[in-house]
Formats: structure tokens, C-alpha cells, sequence
């Protein structure tokens, strides 16, 4: 799909791949949204402050707080995760500094646009009766600057990590697949 006419270049977004997973960087704080009073830092092991961006990654829960690396899968989390049957998590993560290359792609957005990709991610969290992101409290955490939050939707074969990506350029506009199971797709538009 082709990206949506730009009138303004307002905000700067990122797109990241491990490899394998994508997520969608956006600046911490801007005109018109704080994540930080969404995703609390609070909530990470490090409780650094002096953040700028922070990403969002949606997933399989169980696979997210059960699978540190590759080594570590289990039949039963893969079998689950491929046929929608557990429940589905956000891994978010705080940086100081982004670095744009090969697996980190900038995206500049209208306001409008950024408005839509708001929307979009936070349609994506389960929230409790006071509107806030349900945080995972786990060990499992990648490092001292990410948390987990519970997330609407099924992970399955059709509907993954990088299809949640896909679908949030989709949402803001820009260049994206029909549809991808891999972060290949994505990153193809974005050479």
C-alpha cells in the first residue's frame, strides 16, 4: 500500500525489527499525548525518567513472559500462539536514543496522522475501569527499561506481531503490506 499524501512532516516515528518482531518507536511526549502517564516508569525494574521515545511491541502473552530465547520454546507455547489460543500482551520499552540503519526506519508524520496512530495503539490495551493500561507485574522482563501490559486481540498464524505493526502504519497512513507475517514485509517499503 502506498503511504498517504504528507502536507506536514510534524512527528517523527520509528519503525524497529529484532529480526524477527517489530515495533512501532514514538517520541515520549509530545503536543498531543504524554505515554508516560500511559506507560508508567514505575512499572519497569530501571524507573529511568530521562527517557525520550518509547516503543510498543504486541504479542503472545505467553510467549512474551515464558520464552527469554529461542531455546526456551516449548511446544505448548508455540502450538497455542499459532492457533489463538492464549491471550496477548504489549511489550513496551523505553530509550534515551533511537538509532536509525537497517533495522530502524524513520517515519515523519502529520499531526493527523500521529492523531490516528494514537488511536490505534491505545485501542490496543486492555484498560482498567479508570482508563489506565493494565500492567503485567513479572520477571520477565528483557531489561531495566520495558514493561508488559495486557492487549486486546488473539495472536494466531494470521494475526502476529509484525501484522499488528503493519496494521498500525495502516491506521497513520503510510506505506505498509496487505498483509505480512514477518518484519521482511514491512521493512521492504522502507528501504
Amino acid at each position: 500500500m502506498k503511504a498517504e499524501q504528507k502536507t506536514t512532516n510534524d512527528v517523527s516515528i520509528f519503525i524497529m525489527t529484532n529480526g524477527v518482531h517489530t515495533d512501532i518507536v514514538v517520541p515520549l511526549k509530545t503536543k498531543q499525548i504524554d505515554w508516560s502517564k500511559k506507560v508508567k516508569f514505575e512499572d519497569t525494574m530501571g524507573k529511568d525518567t530521562i527517557m525520550q521515545y518509547v516503543a510498543f511491541g504486541w504479542g503472545d502473552k505467553e510467549f512474551y513472559l515464558e520464552t527469554p530465547t529461542w531455546a526456551d520454546l516449548k511446544f505448548k507455547t508455540a502450538f497455542k500462539a499459532i492457533f489463538g489460543l492464549s491471550a496477548t500482551a504489549m511489550h513496551t520499552t523505553f530509550y534515551k536514543n533511537i538509532n536509525e540503519g537497517n533495522d530502524c526506519k524513520k517515519v515523519n508524520l502529520s499531526k493527523e496522522q500521529y492523531s490516528r496512530l494514537i488511536k490505534f495503539i491505545v485501542s490496543s490495551f486492555i484498560t482498567d475501569k479508570n482508563g489506565n493500561f493494565e500492567n503485567i507485574i513479572t520477571n520477565a522482563n528483557y531489561g531495566n527499561n520495558d514493561a508488559f501490559y495486557e492487549a486486546k486481540g488473539s495472536y494466531n498464524l494470521f494475526s502476529t506481531c509484525n501484522t499488528w505493526t503493519n496494521d498500525a502504519l495502516k491506521a497513520c497512513g503510510q506505506k505498509a503490506c496487505l498483509w505480512t507475517p514477518y518484519d521482511k514485509g514491512i521493512f521492504y517499503h522502507y528501504k
